[in-house]
């Protein structure tokens, strides 16, 4: 009996306890459900993504999860969902508005300390703007899951992170996918990450880091559970070359790429033998090192045959040099293996992949091209590769027939590899599968077939700088397409248009096309990027532009082109850069810029556009940052409204028929003013831009550096009037170019002040009076001509104009003396000048010749004696051994004395 009312009580009991979890499960507990109330409310959630966290039921909230034993809340899990199409740097405007929109942004309230069992807690890609991460983090002492990566966080991590003894996962990842350059997070100490005994992923990428330089290995050396280390970009500057012990015996994935060691590869590394990744690229990792393990002075150590289940090795963009042991051909593992971007040299050959039966991706490159591929045209690789890369290396010249063999290929890189062969025929069977050829800057030559149709989608095909001719082959189903610099000849297909409608990038610069532009390329909706330049094209530029809408640069220079520019190719809504350079193109030159709102470099120099520069241009151009309308036919004045263009900073209007006065509101140019360089909005990826300025008296081809070149070239017009003393305002003006004009007056006082000032011709004008005493301290200025005037007086002597020495810049000024011209200004230039005068004058260019004299002279000596004291104060060997050799001298000449 009481067995029975034991069991009877027992089951009760039991169903009482499944009731109370059911209820627990379904609707969670009141002070949790509260808690989770209080954190919704502090936060932002534009797009609604927490609408369902309403009712008593917080288990079936979104983003919530409970205990199905206790009811308790253990996983939040609030990553924002939204798909990125781009990375970050590629994202287009109207997709980060929708990101934006999507992210959860406020403060995190310390309500979430209620759940007291929260195991799981996932905030990453929203967007808490900068805020810091909130120290009681480190009081959920439950916490196996913590991820605030992308997220923009910001400030120092909380050292309270070391309570979280039970985390498994912790990724702190800071940027964001909104936030161009955010505030970084950084560590302070790093004592609170060998707290984590429990951890296995780590992932502290772009945190800052510096401030633990040393310590960083020492404390995460006493995590033996970690199996990922993700330490990228986090300012890392030292490398300890040796370890007393290792306890990373569970470490699979180490990721220290980006920082900067500039130290050689540690050789306690390779005894990781659990490593499968390992990426060290761009870590100024340098190399070789000759001992007993480096042996033939290679910079990655033989011992990396240890490394049995290696899968994935990138050692590219580092300082590595010398030969590539071919004991990397035993890791039977690897897949992935990236030596790009070192100075290798020496031979890879057949035994460098002897084993590597699964390698897919193979990346490959020497700076100094001092290695060469040393394998029979009949091998046959063990491996089936996807990818292959190899630049700047001897792997011709016959091209490598072990490439028939590889099926699976689907990226071909053969860059400046000294290749001088035809293409085979099996070559083209890759099309239907490639997705990526480049096989630019080899002696590639022979035809191309006529059609070559690659897999829909393929992102580049580029075959730029060879020796390829006959006629332009049609390429399908291709995004970007370079064939410039080679020997094609004949017209542009007329379908091409229909035929490359997805194309984002045409390329057929730099050949011997001849015809007119096909007006089918207006059926390339997609099109960025077309340059057409210097080939023999002729006839007029296309009118139906209009469907171009994404069309941010057009190149169409050094052509025959003839006739206007049309309105529609002008006015494109995202057109940025329009060069047209080097034409016979015509009309007046107010028609032609009419529409160019949006451009911000424009080319038309060397054609025979007429006509005035319009008033209007300030409102028109707004966001002109390059114009150049060098050599045409352009007549009339400067309007005072070229002034008010705020981005510009380059300015050519040489050679033309302007008259008129400079305008006084040049000091005005703000683009020149302050450091503002040009950055047109493009989706340009192959496209350099090239702009051929007269600088330093010959012509110049500016690319890398055109942000920040700064030019005023208004020479060879008829000019006239004063230089206005405003330019001296225009700090950071390179090149001022207004010879050949009819300026008169003075030099400005003032010029001086243009410290970044490079290049100043004021040479055949008019310009009278002394050479301004300020332009001396020009520190910059190494072209001049003032050739070709009526100025007087002394030339200066200091500081740059010491090295002036050529006396032409200065001749055709008969009032000049002094160096480098043959006449001093102590000598008269006319003999009946009365005697007192004479002497008068004299014994003022005598004081004036002493001043220079003694100014040269001060600094060099100021400068000689800290030389030789400071080196004596500073170096206590030399001090000692100074003081010797007076001691041995006086002794010698006392007894040469005394004798």
């Amino acid at each position: 009996m009481h067995l029975l009312l034991f069991l009877f009580f027992g089951l009760v009991l039991l169903l009482l306890l499944c009731v109370e979890a059911s209820n627990s499960s379904a609707g969670c507990f009141q002070i949790e459900r509260e808690a989770l109330v209080q954190f919704k409310r502090a936060l932002q959630d534009p797009s609604g993504r927490l609408s369902s966290w309403t009712g008593n039921h917080c288990c079936q909230w979104k983003g919530v999860t409970c205990s199905p034993e206790t009811g308790n809340v253990i996983r939040l899990d609030l990553r924002n969902p939204f798909n990125l199409t781009y990375p970050e740097y590629l994202m287009l405007a109207n997709e980060a508005e929708a990101y934006n929109y999507s992210c959860l942004s406020g403060h995190i309230h310390p309500s979430l300390l209620q759940l007291k069992h929260l195991q799981y807690l996932d905030l990453s890609v929203n967007n808490f703007q900068q805020i810091p991460i909130p120290d009681f983090i480190g009081n959920l002492s439950e916490l196996k899951y913590l991820n605030l990566s992308h997220a923009s966080f910001a400030g120092m991590v909380p050292t309270q992170l070391r309570n979280l003894k039970n985390l498994e996962y912790l990724d702190l990842y800071p940027y964001s996918y909104l936030v161009a350059f955010p505030e970084r997070i950084w560590v302070s100490e790093a004592s609170w990450m060998s707290g984590l005994s429990s951890l296995k992923y780590l992932n502290l990428g772009n945190v800052n880091l510096s401030l633990i330089s040393t310590a960083w290995l020492d404390a995460l050396h006493k995590l033996p559970s970690l199996v990922e280390l993700r330490l990228p970009g986090c300012g890392l500057r030292t490398f300890p070359q040796f370890l007393p012990s290792l306890n990373l015996t569970s470490l699979q994935v180490l990721h220290l790429y980006n920082n900067h060691f500039n130290s050689s590869i540690p050789h306690w590394l390779f005894n990781i033998t659990t490593l499968v990744e390992l990426n060290l690229m761009n870590s100024e990792l340098t190399g070789p090192v000759s001992s007993y393990a480096w042996r033939n002075l290679c910079s990655i150590p033989t011992s990396i045959e240890r490394l049995s289940l290696l899968e994935d090795l990138d050692l590219s963009a580092n300082k590595l040099s010398g030969n590539i042991p071919e004991i990397i051909g035993q890791l039977e593992s690897l897949t992935y293996l990236d030596l790009f971007g070192n100075s290798w040299v020496g031979n890879i050959s057949e035994s460098h992949f002897l084993s590597l039966k699964n390698l897919k991706v193979f990346s490959l490159s020497s700076v100094n091209k001092s290695l060469a591929f040393d394998v029979r045209q009949e091998w046959v690789p063990p491996f089936s590769l996807q990818v292959i890369l190899v630049r700047d290396c001897q792997l011709g010249p016959k091209f490598p027939a072990w490439l028939e063999t590889q099926k699976e290929l689907v990226r071909i890189t053969l860059i400046d590899d000294a290749i001088s062969d035809s293409l085979p025929v099996w070559f083209w069977k890759f099309t239907p599968q490639i997705r990526w050829l480049e096989l630019q800057n080899n002696q590639i030559h022979g035809t191309l077939p006529v059609s070559l149709s690659f897999t829909p989608g393929t992102v580049r095909v580029d075959v730029s700088s060879n020796r390829l001719e006959g006629l332009l082959p049609i390429c399908s189903n291709v995004q970007s397409l370079s064939f410039s610099s080679n020997l094609f000849k004949g017209p542009i297909p007329s379908t091409i248009g229909q035929n490359m409608s997805a194309s984002v990038v045409l390329e057929l610069a730099g050949n011997s096309l001849n015809g007119e532009i096909p007006s089918s390329i207006s059926e390339m909706k997609k099109l960025n990027l077309l340059d057409l330049s210097n080939n023999q094209l002729s006839g007029i530029i296309p009118k139906n532009w209009e469907g171009l809408e994404d069309m941010d640069t057009i190149d169409l220079s050094l052509n025959n082109l003839s006739g206007g520019i049309p309105g529609s190719m002008c006015s494109l809504p995202q057109l940025q850069v329009l060069k047209l350079s080097r034409n016979n193109l015509s009309g007046l030159l107010s028609d032609s810029l009419l529409n160019c709102t949006h451009v911000s470099s424009l080319d038309l120099g060397y054609n025979q556009f007429t006509g005035d520069i319009p008033s209007w241009i300030d409102e028109k151009l707004v966001s002109m940052g390059i114009l150049i309308l060098r050599a045409n036919k352009l007549s009339g004045s400067l309007p005072e409204s070229l002034c008010r263009l705020p981005d510009l900073h380059i300015l050519d209007l040489a050679y033309n028929n302007l008259s008129g006065s400079l305008p006084t509101c040049l000091g005005n140019l703000s683009g020149l003013i302050s450091f503002r360089p040009y950055s047109p909005v493009t989706n340009r990826v192959t496209y350099s831009q090239e702009v051929q300025l007269n600088v330093k008296g010959r012509q110049v081809d500016y690319t890398k550096i055109l942000s920040v070149v700064n030019v005023i070239d208004m020479s060879v017009n008829n000019l006239q009037g004063q230089i206005p003393d405003g330019i001296s305002k225009l700090s950071y003006m390179g090149t001022f170019n207004v010879s050949w004009n009819r300026l008169t007056g003075e030099i400005p006082a003032k010029i001086g002040d243009l410290k970044l000032l490079e290049t100043l011709d004021l040479s055949c004008n008019q310009l009278s009076g002394p050479i301004p005493m300020s332009m001396p301290s020009m520190t910059a200025l190494n072209y001049l001509n003032l050739s070709h005037n009526d100025l007087s007086g002394q030339i200066p002597l200091a500081n740059q104009f010491q090295t002036f020495v050529d006396p032409s810049i200065y001749e055709g000024n008969p009032g000049l003396c002094g160096f480098p011209l043959p006449t001093s200004c102590s000598t008269p230039n006319d003999g009946h000048v009365d005697e007192d005068t004479q002497d008068d004058g004299d014994e003022e260019n005598d004081g004036i010749d002493m001043l220079w004299f003694y100014t040269a002279l001060a600094p060099g000596y100021v400068v000689g004696f800290w030389v030789v004291v400071g080196t004596l104060i500073l170096k206590r060997t030399w001090r000692h051994a100074y003081f010797q050799f007076v001691d041995n001298m006086k002794d010698s000449i006392y007894s040469v004395i005394t004798k």
